[in-house]
């Protein structure tokens, strides 16, 4: 059984920073793409970072220069650092993780971390 756990959401104010980390554990072989997704209510959910097992970065337009994404191989983990947080980014944040798991041999599959709330409020 595989488990992307999240931690690091709560509530800040505008201009404020978070950061977010997720952490997969399980029979895991080898991790391709980690990254965060966010969902705000009544809107689809959408990419926000992602990072390749090497080391390189995609963006939304919509977080350059205020987001960074990063990962920690060794701990199965990836991490995202929110600064200058603006009211429109409140949403649910998802951890993705695209891995190769131990089911009945070496399988690729997609999992979801259980999301966690970043509200950015005065």
């Amino acid at each position: 059984q595989v488990q992307l756990v999240e931690s690091g959401g709560g509530l800040v104010q505008p201009g404020g920073s978070l950061r977010l980390s997720c952490a997969a554990s399980g029979s895991i072989f080898r991790i391709i793409t980690m990254g965060w997704y966010h969902q705000a209510p009544g809107k689809q959910r959408e990419l926000v970072a992602a990072i390749t097992s090497g080391g390189s970065t995609n963006y939304a337009d919509f977080v350059k220069g205020r987001f960074t994404i990063s990962r920690d191989n060794a701990k199965n983990s990836v991490y995202l650092q929110m600064n200058s947080l603006k009211p429109e980014d409140t949403a649910v944040y998802y951890c993705n993780a695209d891995l190769v798991v131990d089911f009945a041999g070496p399988t690729r599959r997609g999992y979801w971390g259980q999301g966690t709330q970043v509200t950015v409020s005065s």
